[in-house]
């Protein structure tokens, strides 16, 4: 091995190796074990939240790889048909060009062009991540075989009554020119206005003030709403309003909706542009009016001199008419949340077009056929109800739940051209058939086509296509093999079914409705099977202040730049190259520069990765340090180090495997209790998804016990004459070593792997990786209670005097003197078999006792158990010094004991926790009690 850890070239060998010799394909052996990755954006890169929920999937799947299960990590990109055309688009744009210019066809042609060129980047970042994919069977929403499951569950459901076309309010993008889903909407906080408007009361001295942050949509205005209890308006209800501006007349309703304490208690209602008055005006029976062009102008439906405007060029010209008209009553600042959408930042405009959408509202459908919610959300809601389906926090089972309780029908048509077109064809007369190609469609034609048919120009919104995900991924619904286009296959329904449903689904909770929920129904419908089995939530990553990145904060961490480290003025650059606006530009400059004075220092793939399962927790968020990452450089640092001691220690392969059956010392023994005790906890952890502690579990075990502790505790029988000794206790160190790699490995996959190399072949394990070496049980070591009481004791003692030591500032190298006082018999005996241990590894001289009724020297003193550990002062530190360090004791013990009181006296503790972990906490007690007691009484003797 080196002599330091260098992760670069340890990481850019391994994971070649890794993926040449098919160690991430299934094995064929075990029980089946799969996980799906939520498909990136085929125009991504790897953020921060894709490398936290990717490093807790590849821990899952090296982990029961290592445990014999026959494993799949599923793994292959989306489409992402709006970023992906405006890719494209904008390249067409910097030639001057348009889509349009080129047509349907030739546009779709150079969107496949630029998806081979350029569509790998984030898999090619997955790889430096260690992720350990099968990348043999990797997919995409647009390769054949997943479009002809996209064309199969379309044309079934159409046929099943349960897709539609219809005239229905959608979010619209009027710079894309199409629908949008609820995601791909941002909700931001933008300063504007609330303007009072006097609407007159037909035939009548009378008027309504409303309020409106949008004047503009006055024009469609088509009612005026009240509350049904409000004795303010209740004798205009059913009376006509003349609507200013526009010539007509529009009448009072009377709705729960509206909030009698909120503004006048009075609102305008235009349903054509405004989702809640769209629910108000199917209750009242109100025609919309849709009065805004696609391209967000003013329509022919308005009065003449506003169409054609620009809708905020027609809001100042609707303002200064009713400035002019009297009509405007107030204006005042007010804060908006604005929809604005995430791919154009354009604001959003509900607009009513014609769209397809599933039914799932309808319990029955028309003419007598069961459909919508009964059949496709009630089974994706017994799913979870039942248990079949398990969230892991638990509690987002209710988010789940609700939402499918209050579902609205799915809007599933997009008006690009890069995506699954609708497989529907209009005849001249409008009549619509629907089929997997034109043919079928016609085949399936109830009545005959009148001329040609033309395809449907829209295409199915993405979530569609990842919805089937968890099955069309496995081949369904081909009956053979499925093929890339190299010819290799990469799935087939036939056998690979046996993968669905997948172990757990590991996803964040911001899409749990829109593609979580959605596999789930349509898993349940076309395979009577649920997706997967469990769900985990992973948490959203935000900086170290616990603020949300942004690229205008200046606060973004690319996981490369933490991998590889980057120098500033290179972090600057990259921070502010896409910031347009100045003034956010010098602000994200300055806050870089200030946050990475000196850039940012290379921490290696393992060091991030450890980062994330120790952050990994239940909650909601996690704040991301990089300060933390780079202890996490020093723990791979630490047992890299460790490994050299131990291999520059054990001689070259004079102990094997199964020449050492019980160990000879009890230090031994205690490591092997330790890691014994170590592996169940891992177990346990894995099994709730408890990474954070199952990173704490590994960590302390590794840094304190194994490479602190045990390594020291080696050096006496390494350095000693007892040959027996010295000979176990090398076997112990490679065994104990071997077993830490085996368990680290789907944490730190890169770091062990290249010191099991080294450390393998000196204990004859054969196999050529880690991670075909299966993972270390606690039933795999045997457990010496005795043991480990002894050795807890001799830690004891040894941590009192290095502590000390440590406190009073006396030279590590200075021999010293010890005296033992108080006590039982056990420790005296403890203290004859480790006196020359004692001795050697603190520095002491031979450990002497003061009997009972003898005098005691002025010394500073540490209390193990009832044992009083001394070193006298003589010559070595003053009496004050000492008198403050006892205090400081002291005071820390009385913390811990307050700590311990309050959890006893929290009923909720002592009612929920395990019996033993409550009887651990009332045995705490007693412990720092009686050190209490002891360092008090030493403090008195010194006059404290």
């Amino acid at each position: 091995m080196d002599k330091s850890f260098e992760p670069r070239p340890i990481e850019s060998k391994w994971y070649a190796r890794w993926e040449a010799s098919g160690d991430f394909r299934p094995s064929g052996a075990g029980e089946p074990y799969c996980i799906l990755l939520p498909p990136p954006n085929v125009t991504g890169t790897l953020h921060m939240g894709h490398a936290f929920q990717q490093t807790v999937m590849d821990m899952l799947i090296r982990y029961h790889r290592m445990r014999g299960f026959d494993t799949l990590w599923q793994v292959g990109t989306d489409h992402a048909g709006i970023a992906t055309q405006k890719i494209v688009e904008n390249q067409l744009a910097a030639d001057g060009r348009s889509r349009h210019d080129l047509g349907r066809e030739p546009f779709v042609e150079r969107v496949w062009q630029w998806k081979e060129e350029s569509g790998s980047t984030i898999t090619n970042q997955m790889r430096r991540l260690g992720v350990a994919a099968d990348w043999s069977r990797e997919r995409f929403t647009m390769d054949e075989g997943l479009s002809a499951a996209v064309r199969k569950v379309f044309v079934e459901w159409y046929r099943a009554g349960l897709i539609y076309r219809g005239n229905r309010l959608v979010n619209w993008d009027p710079a894309l020119g199409t629908a949008v889903s609820d995601l791909e909407v941002n909700n931001v906080e933008r300063d504007g206005h609330l303007w009072s408007i006097r609407y007159p009361v037909a035939g009548s001295d009378e008027s309504i003030v409303v309020a409106t942050t949008r004047p503009e949509t006055m024009l469609g205005d088509v009612a005026v709403a009240v509350h049904p209890e409000d004795e303010r308006y209740a004798h205009l209800v059913g009376k006509a309003i003349a609507l200013p501006l526009t010539g007509r007349e529009i009448p009072v309703v009377a709705d729960d909706y509206v909030e009698r304490e909120f503004g006048t208690g009075a609102v305008k209602i235009t349903p054509a542009h405004d989702f809640n008055d769209y629910a108000l005006g199917q209750r009242h029976g109100l025609a919309p009016l849709n009065i805004f062009t696609l391209d967000a102008r003013v329509n022919e439906n308005a009065p003449a001199k506003y169409q054609g405007l620009e809708r905020y060029e027609a809001r100042k010209a609707v303002l200064a008419d009713l400035e002019t008209a009297g009509l405007l009553v107030e204006t005042r600042p007010h804060k908006l949340q604005v929809p604005v959408s995430q791919r154009s930042d354009a604001v959003i405009e509900p607009m009513l077009t014609d769209q397809w959408f599933i039914d799932l509202t309808t319990d029955v459908q028309a003419d007598g056929r069961p459909g919508g919610r009964k059949a496709i959300t009630g089974p994706a809601l017994e799913a979870v109800r039942s248990g079949e389906i398990k969230f892991v926090p638990e509690n987002w089972s209710t988010t789940y739940t609700q939402w499918l309780e209050n579902i609205q029908d799915w809007c599933i048509s997009r008006q690009l051209w890069w995506g699954h077109r609708i497989p529907a064809w209009y005849d001249e007369a409008g009549n619509i058939f629907v089929g997997e190609d034109e043919a079928d469609a016609r085949a399936h034609a109830t009545t005959a086509p009148v001329g040609a048919l033309r395809q449907d120009d829209d295409v199915l919104d993405t979530w569609f296509s990842s919805a089937l995900w968890p099955f069309s991924t496995l081949g369904w619904p081909l009956d053979g093999p499925v093929k890339n286009e190299r010819g290799e296959v990469v799935a087939d329904w036939s056998h690979d079914q046996l993968f669905l449903p997948s172990a757990v689904l590991v996803t964040g909770f911001d899409i749990i409705f829109f593609w979580v929920a959605r596999m789930v129904m349509a898993t349940k419908y076309f395979t009577g099977r649920v997706p997967f089995r469990e769900v985990y939530i992973n948490a959203i990553v935000r900086d170290a202040e616990g603020q949300k990145m942004s690229k205008s904060k200046g606060n973004t961490l690319d996981p490369l730049d933490l991998i590889d480290g980057i120098e500033l003025e290179p972090l600057v650059a990259k921070s502010t190259r896409s910031l347009l606006i100045p003034q956010v530009r010098e602000k994200v400059e300055k806050r870089v520069r200030k946050d990475y004075p000196q850039g940012i220092p290379a921490i290696g793939t393992d060091a991030l990765r450890f980062t994330f399962a120790a952050l990994a927790s239940y909650s909601r968020t996690i704040n991301f340090d990089i300060k933390r990452a780079e202890g996490y450089k020093a723990f791979c640092n630490k047992l890299w180090n460790a490994a050299r001691f131990v291999l520059l220690n054990v001689g070259n392969g004079e102990s094997g495997i199964g020449n050492r059956a019980t160990p000879a010392t009890e230090a031994e023994r205690w490591i092997l209790t330790r890691l014994k005790q170590t592996l169940a906890e891992v177990e346990q952890h894995f099994a709730t998804y408890r990474f954070d502690l199952l990173a704490q579990s590994l960590y302390e075990f590794v840094w304190n016990e194994y490479c602190d502790w045990f390594l020291e505790l080696s050096k006496p029988a390494l350095n000693g004459e007892d040959a027996e000794a010295a000979a176990s206790t090398r076997h112990t160190l490679l065994v104990v070593l071997e077993a830490v790699l085996r368990a680290l490995h789907p944490v730190v996959p890169f770091i062990t792997e290249e010191i099991w190399q080294s450390v393998a072949p000196q204990l004859g394990v054969a196999g050529e990786s880690v991670f075909a070496r299966p993972y270390p049980k606690a039933d795999d070591f045997a457990a010496d209670e005795a043991a480990r009481a002894e050795i807890e004791w001799f830690k004891g003692v040894l941590s009192g005097v290095r502590r000390i030591r440590a406190e009073m500032n006396i030279a590590p190298g200075k021999t010293i003197p010890l005296r033992l006082a108080d006590g039982e018999a056990s420790d005296r005996a403890r203290a004859a078999k480790f006196a020359a241990q004692i001795a050697f590894l603190a520095r002491t001289e031979a450990p002497q006792w003061i009997e009972p009724g003898a005098e005691e020297p002025a010394a500073a003193a540490a209390v193990v158990g009832s044992l009083r550990v001394l070193i006298p002062l003589a010559g070595l530190i003053d009496l004050g010094a000492e008198q403050a360090r006892l205090a400081k004791e002291i005071g820390r013990i009385e913390g811990e004991i307050r700590k311990c009181e309050a959890k006893l006296g929290n009923a909720k503790f002592v009612a929920n926790a395990p019996a033993e972990v409550v009887e651990q906490e009332r045995q705490r007690i007693v412990d720092w009690g009686t050190q209490l007691g002891a360092l008090k009484e030493q403090a008195r003797k010194l006059g404290g």
